[in-house]
């Protein structure tokens, strides 16, 4: 697989954009509406799609339309040099959505999906017997403010060639 490119120009910056305002939209339409070749078009979002820059879309389906209406965050910290066994181990747990490796005082920061108060002991449990894990700490998500977003970042690549970034 091509390796994604090092920085997005402004008109790849646009065309996700797009994408973003309407998923489904064809090759055409997308042409259409940034004034490009189809050909560029198709060609931008092959290169982009092979460079790992698009998210799957499995990405878009919220955990509560599965049932999972609690949402918390577990710190991990892990026997040295246990990382990769550890990481493992928590991607073979369906409820783990995401897993970061961190620096300070925890190892990774997972989050975690559960059906109730008792799903997520049965989970943070789970968690702390995996061999290599040494300690873990859990924290309720009670509201979420921003969703992941890309937006804006994207709104300000696509202007890049007026007001390149700050700093």
């Amino acid at each position: 697989m091509p390796a994604p490119p090092d920085r997005l120009d402004a008109t790849d910056a646009r065309l996700l954009q797009a994408l973003g305002t309407d998923p489904r939209a064809t090759v055409m339409a997308l042409s259409q509406r940034l004034g490009l070749a189809r050909n560029t078009v198709q060609a931008r979002l092959a290169r982009l799609e092979a460079g790992g820059v698009l998210a799957p879309f499995e990405s878009r389906v919220r955990p509560e339309a599965l049932g999972y209406r609690l949402s918390a965050y577990v710190t991990v910290q892990v026997v040295q040099r246990g990382l990769e066994e550890v990481a493992a181990a928590l991607a073979a747990l369906p409820e783990v959505l995401e897993v970061t490796a961190l620096s300070g005082a925890a190892d990774l920061l997972v989050r975690v999906v559960a059906v109730d108060a008792d799903d997520l002991w049965r989970l943070t449990e789970q968690v702390l017997a995996l061999p290599g894990v040494q300690r873990t700490d859990t924290a309720l998500a009670l509201r979420r403010y921003v969703d992941h977003r890309m937006g804006p970042l994207l709104e300000r690549a696509a202007g890049a060639d007026q007001h390149p970034p700050v700093g």
